[in-house]
């Protein structure tokens, strides 16, 4: 299926004042100037050395002068298309679009239990297909569905995962990278004939470390789309106040797009806002919290101001089941983020952090995506919608709109109409057995699973180039002593399965 995005027809919300902003600029550049950010890597340190920054090599921090940062900034493009492996579903990022994309989890859950474990290989394909079918579903990013499946190697996980949603969809897709699996996803790409996103993670407070540096300079080097993220915690790995938090990130963000620019100038650039509160109780990141959508409003609004496309609604819910929590802790997350003007938005299938993902969860909460988006289009208003012929051809009772022409031309174009949410009549849904959203969403995904088919799957040719890069990370990583005797043996199991490689 083709991907949907929305174009937002209104001014996004603002949270912050015009002199806010400034301030939290103002602090960003001192940040950046005075205190710096920490790279843990040799080459890294001497291109900024070149370009101007000031390098203490003990403590390997980079001081930015405000010109560079400023110059940097300019050089993102504020809208860019994005190529996908289907060309239907190509998109552009930036100005009033709005996008969604899935939410990864660990593991699968059980329904019944409530339980977690690890997904297998037929249940890691089927969840890419039901992201395939979902209407709102855009972006199938790194680590989705699972963060792997069973009898894989975990170094093997993310050019594995990547290969599936290749096989599986034909909509835009990203990967992440450890031990340099970089290097086989970007051969991935290239055999399928799409383009990806990976991210630039900084190790809040204001680092980055070797491993994330070097995928960096693989991935601009090759002229994919850089995610600069901080995953900071306000209280944590960031100052407790939001606006404390908000410089502490933006100055981690800023860092990766100069560093971006200088490797390639132009890199595609797309900013993350990845960040919660900490929940003082425990210790642990406080899902699903309002201080969340806070944050990311005042960060859309930021970096609107900054012209570079946000990545800044990431709707993780604290609640560990499909229930009425996590339904509202989404809902909140994704539509602030909509009105906020965020161009990318998450929430499809994750439950809790990224403890667990499950397709039910995607399925319902492809309703909620599509509700917003409903929502970002706005009220037209011209002639035909005013309506004012047909309101008088109708007049007062006994009249009614129901059998007009214009009735049946407007009413699927204005009111939009969830994919599995209940919405009979009490007598309706007793007749027809009082099913609650669970039961909606599993006969949705059976019909899924059975009848769905991928527009566009892989030529041959294509598989062949997937395979041969695969085997290629396999020797390598089994050479290199990532991958255990145990695991290789669980792995050549799997892969000489007569279902390889679909389940």
């Amino acid at each position: 299926m083709s991907v949907k995005g929305y174009v937002r027809n209104f001014k996004p919300l603002e949270i912050l004042t015009e002199g806010q902003i400034e301030q939290i600029h103002a602090a960003t550049l001192n940040v950046l100037s005075k205190t710096g950010i920490r790279f843990e890597s040799e080459r890294a340190l001497k291109l900024f050395e070149k370009n101007r920054c000031k390098v203490d090599w003990e403590s390997n921090r980079v001081r930015f002068p405000a010109s560079l940062v400023e110059e940097s900034i300019k050089m993102c493009p504020s809208q860019f298309h994005v190529k996908a492996r289907n060309p239907k579903n190509d998109m552009v990022w930036g100005g009033n679009r709005t996008y969604f994309q899935a939410l990864s989890g660990m593991d699968i859950v059980d329904i019944d239990t409530w339980k977690t474990r690890r997904p297998t290989r037929k249940e890691y394909y089927d969840g890419i297909k039901v992201l395939d079918f979902l209407e709102n579903v855009s972006i199938i990013p790194w680590y989705t569905p699972y963060f792997g499946f069973k009898n894989v190697p975990s170094v093997m996980a993310m050019p594995e995962g990547l290969a599936a949603r290749l096989r599986m969809s034909g909509k835009f897709t990203a990967a992440g990278h450890t031990k340099g699996c970089e290097v086989f996803n970007i051969q991935l790409a290239h055999a399928a004939e799409t383009e990806l996103r990976t991210m630039m993670a900084a190790s809040p407070p204001l680092t980055f470390y070797e491993e994330t540096v070097e995928a960096a300079y693989r991935i601009v080097e090759a002229g994919f789309i850089l995610l600069p993220t901080s995953g900071c915690v306000y209280g944590g790995t960031a100052p407790a106040t939001l606006a404390g938090s908000l410089v502490t990130s933006n100055a981690e963000i800023i860092a990766g797009i100069v560093f971006a620019q200088l490797v390639r100038p132009g890199t595609r650039i797309i900013v993350q806002d990845y960040s919660f509160p900490q929940n003082m109780r425990n210790g642990s990141p406080a899902f699903g919290a309002i201080e969340i959508s806070m944050h990311q409003a005042a960060f859309n609004q930021i970096w609107h101001w900054y012209g570079v496309p946000t990545d800044g609604a990431v709707a993780y819910p604290s609640s560990k089941k499909i229930d009425y929590q996590s339904g509202y802790e989404k809902a909140i997350i994704a539509s602030l983020g909509a009105v906020s003007g965020t161009n990318t938005i998450w929430i499809q299938g994750a439950m809790y952090g990224e403890l667990a993902f499950h397709p039910y969860q995607a399925i319902i909460d492809d309703d909620i995506a599509g509700m917003l988006g409903r929502f970002l289009e706005g009220i037209s208003v011209n002639d035909e919608t005013l309506a004012v012929d047909v309101i008088d051809e109708v007049g007062p009772i006994p009249g009614h709109f129901l059998n007009k022409a214009h009735t049946r031309k407007w009413w699927k174009q204005e009111h939009y109409v969830p994919g599995v949410a209940d919405r009979l009549t009490y007598a309706e849904w007793v007749k027809s057995g009082q099913k609650d959203i669970l039961q909606l969403a599993e006969e949705k995904y059976n019909d899924i699973i059975d009848n769905h088919k991928i527009e566009l799957p892989l030529t041959p040719s294509q598989e062949e180039d997937i395979e041969r890069i695969l085997k290629e990370a396999r020797d390598y990583y089994k050479k290199k002593g990532l991958i255990t005797d145990k695991e290789w043996e669980d792995y050549q199991k799997d892969l000489s399965s007569k279902n390889y490689p679909y389940e």
